[in-house]
């Protein structure tokens, strides 16, 4: 075994373990980075890339049967399904390189693509390698949850790690797993001709505000999502191109392909960490709000860390990293601010409280703006009307914005921003957006929670009256 010794070592060379790795080393520090398998981990290989582009391929040809509707004619879009597939993964490969082994080299960071697993409290072992080092920063991610189901194992199925790599037209698409990521597939495979059925045990979109999930499922199901809730399942069967779902209530869905999309769990099987002393949870390893574990010299980022599994949580926690274990400052990891977005159409985006979460906690006093798409004038020129801004409001600053309509995840920006410095609504209604923007709707339902203190208070009319009678 060859002995290595240095400043930071990072497990996973996912976005969080990147983000670490770079300015580490940028910033001076010692870094070695371990990866055991592709260079920028699910993300870019297996999810949030991927989808994205997928969903772009559905969306242009959902565009070409409605572009009647402005004038020109509407056509029967043609789709290649495996061309689409081309489509991801171009884009994949056009990113890959700001991931790549090479970039990070050129930062001076030492890269070894094996897996890394502790085989004591300072040190771990990666193929011929053991290494030791002053803080190990664990960022590994996570896995496709596989579930227990009856007969799973003797069925064909795909998970987000391996659906794009299908090029054939699926057609008709099983989906297990109303979440995010089953509703997203859902409606770009509707979108380039597929047949879909989705099965969801619980609530589709369940951590979401309820009358936006609405919005969402009603516009799902009449592109032709055919979504069936509280499905829980009880066996499945089949072979490749006769796959058949049986439900606790005895229905039968049968389709071509089964996709699972039931969640994720947490990749820390392989780390051995008992041999450092790191306790785990239920669902991942367990740290307090500096992201350190029971091993004080070691911190778990991402979705290891069992809360938030988005790639923008693992960016985040980068930057806590950064300023603990390089300059020794006090930073701590919060979630008020931790936007999230869910990328159908419409598009649905939430920071902070929902509605129901904000009246528990603040009970009478909280105060709910709200402003509606078909108010904007942008959304009418794109018919993009469907849709609404709600904001809750506490004494007068923002806890919670859900938003729910085209561009919501570019729109919950500004609501991630105020939550993270404790803005107030007044200084929301004191932006200016240009005209006509969809990024109105965030300074219209400022004026929407303002409105009735202006213009319904007769203390505000009667003052106007009397500056009025002595104005010159």
């Amino acid at each position: 075994m060859k002995e290595l010794k240095t400043d930071i070592l990072v497990i996973g060379a996912g976005s969080g373990g990147l983000s670490v790795a770079a300015g580490a080393s940028q910033m001076g520090a010692n870094v070695i980075l371990l990866e055991g398998n592709k260079m920028g981990g699910d993300c870019l290989n297996y999810g949030c890339v991927p989808s994205k582009a997928l969903i772009a391929s559905g969306k242009a040809a959902n565009a070409q049967t409605l572009s009647s509707d402005f004038g020109v004619a509407s056509v029967s879009p043609q789709v290649d399904y495996s061309a689409v597939k081309d489509h991801v993964h171009d884009v994949i490969a056009q990113i890959e390189p700001m991931d790549s082994q090479e970039r990070f080299e050129g930062f001076g960071v030492k890269v070894i693509r094996e897996y890394g697993s502790f085989i004591s409290r300072s040190k771990v072992q990666a193929g011929g390698y053991v290494i030791t080092a002053r803080r190990t920063v664990i960022a590994t991610g996570s896995l496709p949850l596989v579930p227990p189901i009856p007969g799973l194992d003797q069925v064909p199925y795909y998970t987000n790690e391996t659906i794009f790599d299908l090029r054939e037209k699926p057609q008709h698409l099983l989906i297990i797993g109303g979440g995010p990521i089953g509703m997203e597939m859902a409606q770009a495979h509707v979108r380039l001709g597929c047949k879909v059925t989705v099965l969801e045990g619980a609530r589709a979109l369940a951590k979401d505000d309820s009358e936006a999930v609405s919005l969402v499922l009603d516009n799902l199901s009449a592109e032709g999502v055919n979504l069936h809730e509280q499905a829980k399942i009880a066996q499945v069967s089949g072979t490749k191109g006769a796959i058949e779902v049986i439900a606790e209530t005895g229905n039968v869905f049968k389709g071509s392909h089964l996709l699972l999309a039931v969640g994720r769990k947490t990749n820390i099987d392989n780390l051995n960490l008992a041999a450092a002393g790191i306790d785990r949870t239920r669902t991942g390893i367990k740290t307090d709000d500096t992201l350190r574990t029971s091993n004080r010299k070691v911190y778990a980022i991402g979705d290891v860390a069992g809360g938030m599994q988005f790639t923008h949580v693992a960016g985040y926690h980068a930057g806590i990293i950064i300023r603990s274990a390089l300059f020794g400052l006090p930073s701590k990891a919060k979630t008020s601010h931790i936007p999230w977005a869910t990328y159908t159409d419409p598009e649905l985006a939430q920071v902070g409280l929902t509605e129901v979460q904000a009246r528990t906690q603040h009970g009478e006093r909280l105060e709910v703006a709200r402003f509606d798409y078909h108010h904007n004038d942008r959304a009418m020129t794109e018919r993009k009307t469907k849709g609404f801004i709600k904001v809750m409001v506490f004494k007068g600053r923002p806890v919670g914005a859900t938003i729910v309509g085209y561009q919501a995840g570019e729109l919950i920006n500004l609501w991630s921003l105020a939550l993270a410095n404790n803005l107030k609504m007044s200084q929301i209604a004191a932006m200016v957006s240009p005209y006509p923007t969809i990024g109105e709707l965030n300074k219209r339902v400022a004026g929407a929670y303002f409105s009735p203190r202006l213009f319904e208070n007769q203390s505000v009319k009667r003052v106007v009256r009397f500056v009025q009678r002595w104005l010159p």
